[in-house]
């Protein structure tokens, strides 16, 4: 689960070192398999009343979803990546505009400072480790422009396109499986970089573009509308994954993938290509199709 604690300010100094030291200890893999395999499970009533009790813990909004009744759920699973009405997530008009690719909590958004990304006070971590330890990969974006979108469990877990893109390379990176919750992101030095997580780089009208889909504690599986499910399995090296042919054009706002529970997902911009939204600061949420910035094309 995406949001298995409280926020810092709820749980304290010693309850936040608590939750994590127990992140620390327990089988992150196993846990997560387990419950990949729990959510698939077509389990008739006993699946509807645990979707039931999931809507009512966390307030989830069933007149957006495209079949708004719990019996036409076979698995948690099936719930949790519900698809929305088409009407549910309009997009900003603007041919500019760069969407928000996930309805999310903004952790972080700004600037990168020579390759670093802020995670949170007092923590950064590198464009080359969050994709892979290639260099190469991150040198367009090294002077770039990151948002860092957190997903909690009542959101919509559909990620779509911010932009009109040509996928050019899919990586799939192993990792940790912690939570990505405010009191990890405060407390595991690198987390976005040290978790599981799966590199999609594009081709854009503004030069590349990353998007990073990253796994944490309980996230069964992500998945994407090119290459279907990519995690599990798992394995202990990164993996380029065999490209389609012809390689996909994705429009903007058309679906990417999604997570099987929840995460985050990270953008990552070159140069001068996006000025962000000064309404769009950290703490603030937004909708899929909602702007972040405005888009400046390149060359």
């Amino acid at each position: 689960m995406t949001d298995p604690a409280p926020r810092p300010s709820a749980a304290g100094p010693l309850g936040e070192r608590l939750f994590v030291l127990l992140q620390h200890a327990l089988p992150q893999h196993p846990l997560s398999r387990f419950v990949h395999g729990l959510t698939r499970l077509p389990a008739g009533p006993l699946t509807r009343v645990a979707v039931a009790a999931f809507i009512r813990a966390y307030g989830v909004d069933m007149q957006e979803a495209e079949q708004a009744d719990l019996s036409g759920y076979s698995t948690f699973n099936a719930f949790f990546t519900r698809a929305l009405r088409p009407a549910a997530r309009p997009a900003d008009p603007r041919p500019e505009a760069l969407l928000a690719p996930a309805d999310a909590l903004i952790s972080q958004i700004g600037r990168l400072d020579q390759g670093e990304l802020v995670q949170a006070k007092g923590h950064t971590f590198s464009v080359a480790d969050l994709l892979g330890g290639d260099a190469d990969l991150a040198a367009p974006f090294a002077d770039g422009a990151f948002a860092t979108l957190y997903l909690a469990p009542r959101d919509y877990h559909r990620v779509h396109m911010p932009l009109d893109g040509r996928l050019t390379a899919a990586i799939h990176v192993p990792g940790r499986l912690f939570s990505v919750n405010a009191i990890t992101a405060a407390r595991v030095p690198r987390l976005y970089a040290r978790n599981e997580r799966l590199v999609c780089l594009f081709d854009s009208a503004v030069g590349p573009l990353a998007v990073v889909l990253v796994g944490a504690i309980f996230v069964g599986g992500i998945e994407t509308v090119c290459h279907g499910p990519v995690t599990p399995p798992r394995g202990r090296r990164a993996r380029t994954l065999r490209m389609p042919e012809p390689a996909p054009r994705l429009a903007r706002g058309a679906e990417l993938g999604r997570f099987a529970m929840g995460s985050t997902v990270i953008l990552l911009l070159p140069g001068d290509a996006v000025a962000w939204l000064p309404e769009r600061g950290p703490g603030t949420r937004v909708r899929v199709g909602e702007a972040l910035g405005l888009v400046r094309p390149q060359g």
